[in-house]
């Protein structure tokens, strides 16, 4: 074992003695990734403690959208830090511009509130529709991911026997409230509106495109129908961008889809990496938070609106507007997918590969995929067997089931001839080891 390979598992042993589990999210977890100790990122690359340097296809679960440490981002964070520090009072000038750019860009948002994480922005955004509505309920979609509070921390990536009922992902939830969420198919419509008529509900929130579970696409009409039901029925419409806002366009998947919720949640591409997400709505709606004195539905954070994150989510809205980032982004996203889906098919592994502009994963099933029903079908030890085996030959795609894979803006053509290349190596490897 080599120094490097030494220190880092001596790194691993002390971050396991001091943090549970030794890492700080249970998604980093990774098995056959416990000793996996980070030391650089650059561009569409990161270095471990080993010294091995590999392609990242992971991006973080995709905020770098133009690559890690970008230059421009990370200068507009070090110019705000030498002036400006965090108050806690009042409102500082790049919440503002940010706040201008952000409803500039995204169709629903009137007005915007900023906090840290996309579990916070969705997590205000059901109390807000509870507040609006006077109601309880909330329907969520299987295989939608919207963070780690009770009402929506259930049915993403469930097993075979738990799908059609209530499978909450974390002990200690409130029974109350998985009581009050209810789970629907995503693309059956017609289950929401079932649901809609036996119980009033407060807010219907979903992913546009389940990214959490790979990418599974709406279909045609699917969230048109959605926008229907809840103007009908007086529920609010949330749609979490937290992973769609700004890596598929500037406006959102909203924007590309012409449909426009009542409410947004965003995140992840925002700020390449630094924490900060949005909320954004209807001003009816975001009115009625406390940050307007008197109003009932409380809002508040330290590090809400930090002036440093908000700098780093202002510079990359800037890149985004002024760079091909998503012309670039796109046309790898197109590339990759579709040289995949031809190499599958000439060595007659079954395979749908799935994607939207820069996010892509391969389903190792016949298609074809609407649901996360038809998910269950897929190849689990061969999707997480070839990833493993392409760590050998550098490029890093995450080994865990139904993950899906981002391109970003330091990403090139060379690296898409070598995904393709590896790719073909790593499944025929897997495939020779298990036969």
């Amino acid at each position: 074992m080599s120094s490097t390979q030494i220190a880092g598992a001596d790194l691993a042993a002390r971050a396991a003695a001091v943090i549970p589990g030794g890492v700080n999210s249970g998604q980093r977890q990774v098995p056959g990734l416990e000793d996996m100790v980070i030391t650089a990122t650059s561009g569409s690359t990161f270095t471990d403690a080993t010294g091995q340097t590999f392609t990242d296809y992971h991006s973080a679960f995709g905020p770098p959208l133009l690559g890690h440490n970008d230059p421009d981002v990370e200068a507009a964070v070090a110019a705000t830090g030498r002036s400006l520090d965090l108050m806690g009072v009042g409102v500082t000038r790049v919440e503002v511009e940010l706040a201008e750019r952000l409803v500039a860009n995204v169709p629903s948002l009137e007005k915007v509130l900023l906090t840290c994480t996309g579990s916070e922005a969705t997590f205000h955004a059901l109390r807000v529709s509870r507040t609006a509505t006077g109601r309880r309920h909330v329907i969520k979609f299987q295989g939608c991911y919207h963070g780690w509070h009770d009402s929506v921390a259930m049915n993403v990536i469930s097993p075979a026997e738990r799908v059609g009922g209530k499978d909450p992902i974390s002990g200690g939830m409130l029974p109350e409230a998985i009581e009050s969420t209810i789970v629907c198919r995503f693309n059956d419509a017609d289950e929401v509106a079932r649901a809609l008529e036996q119980v009033d509900v407060a807010a219907i929130i979903l992913e546009m495109i389940p990214h959490n579970i790979g990418a599974v696409l709406p279909q045609p009409g699917f969230l048109e129908r959605l926008r229907e039901l809840a103007t009908k029925h007086g529920t609010v419409l949330i749609f979490d961008e937290v992973i769609t806002g700004f890596r598929h366009g500037l406006g959102g998947y909203q924007a590309i889809s012409g449909v426009t919720p009542d409410l947004t949640t965003l995140g992840k591409a925002m700020a390449n990496g630094w924490p900060v997400s949005a909320l954004g709505g209807k001003a009816e709606l975001m009115d009625l938070f406390s940050t307007t004195p008197g109003q009932p539905a409380f809002f508040a954070g330290t590090f809400n609106g930090h002036p440093a994150t908000s700098a780093a989510a202002l510079a990359t809205i800037e890149k985004l507007e002024r760079e091909p980032v998503h012309e670039h982004v796109f046309r790898l996203g197109e590339r990759a997918p579709t040289g995949l889906q031809a190499m599958y098919d000439r060595i007659g592994v079954p395979a749908v590969v799935s994607g939207f502009g820069s996010i892509f994963v391969t389903y190792f099933l016949e298609g074809p995929v609407v649901s996360y029903d038809d998910l269950l079908r897929n190849d689990v030890d061969l999707f997480i067997g070839y990833r493993r085996e392409m760590m050998q030959d550098g490029i890093f795609e995450l080994p865990l089931n139904l993950k899906r894979s981002h391109f970003s803006y330091a990403h090139t053509d060379e690296d898409v001839d070598r995904l393709l290349v590896a790719t073909e190596a790593a499944v025929t490897r897997h495939l020779d080891r298990r036969a």
